[in-house]
Parts: C-alpha cells; structure tokens; sequence
C-alpha cells in the first residue's frame, strides 16, 4: 500500500492524530486513542488497531496484552483532515481496560456529577493476568 494517503493527514505538532474506534455494526464509539504515521500505516496494512501511546511512548498493537483486538472494517477521515474514525469489530466485546464494552462509561448527572452507568464485563485483574 502506497503511503501517499498518509500525506493528507494533518498531524499535530506531536506527529499524532485523534482516533475514534466506533463499532462497526452498533455506532457505538467504544474508545478514543491516537495514532502516529507509523500506527495508521500498520492498521491499514493489518486491517487491525494499532496505536500510539503516549503514556508508554510506544506502538500499541490493541489487545496485545488482553486478546481483546479490533478488526478494522474501514477507516475514515472527517473533512479537515484531523480525526480518524476506525469503525471496527470488537473482538471479546470489551475495549476499556477496565473490563468493560466501552470506555465512555461515566454519565454526567447534573450537579451530582459523574456515575459508572455501564457493567464491568470481566475483572481487569483476569483480562491482564501474566501470559
């Protein structure tokens, strides 16, 4: 694949753009995360999520370490060239690490604040157990 394409990206200061995983079948966004060149190169080449962590400052093949991968279904760009949308398959059905389907778990609730609105699907502590 000629990685021309990758030219229209516009890349932050960083060399990093926005990424939205969306299910493919549902529309429900399941996380957010960013890509370097190199990680949308490779997810476009696997047709599988990779990203980059800025926490670890690394490549991030997602589900490397839980199983929990993303089959990339298509890949868009919005109209400035500056998000990218990945409308993925949810392999297991969790994308958060926290064991649940989708990271946009908290739900404002007025002046109360914020409330976990949505179950944890399988504890953390067994999806990333030592391999």
């Amino acid at each position: 694949m000629s990685g021309v394409w990758l030219n229209k990206v516009k890349w932050d200061e960083q060399g990093l753009v926005p990424a939205i995983a969306q299910d493919a079948a549902t529309g429900e966004v399941l996380m957010f995360a960013w890509m370097n060149r190199e990680a949308l190169e490779l997810t476009a080449s696997k047709m599988e999520a990779v990203y980059w962590s800025r926490s670890r400052r690394k490549l991030w093949h997602k589900g490397e370490e839980s199983g929990h991968t993303q089959k990339v279904r298509e890949i868009r760009m919005d109209c400035d060239g500056d998000v990218i949308l990945l409308k993925i398959e949810q392999v297991g059905g969790i994308a958060c690490h926290t064991g649940r389907k989708s990271c946009f778990f908290n739900r404002l609730h007025g002046e109360s604040g914020w409330v976990e609105v949505d179950p944890v699907l399988k504890d953390p502590a067994e999806i990333y157990r030592k391999r």
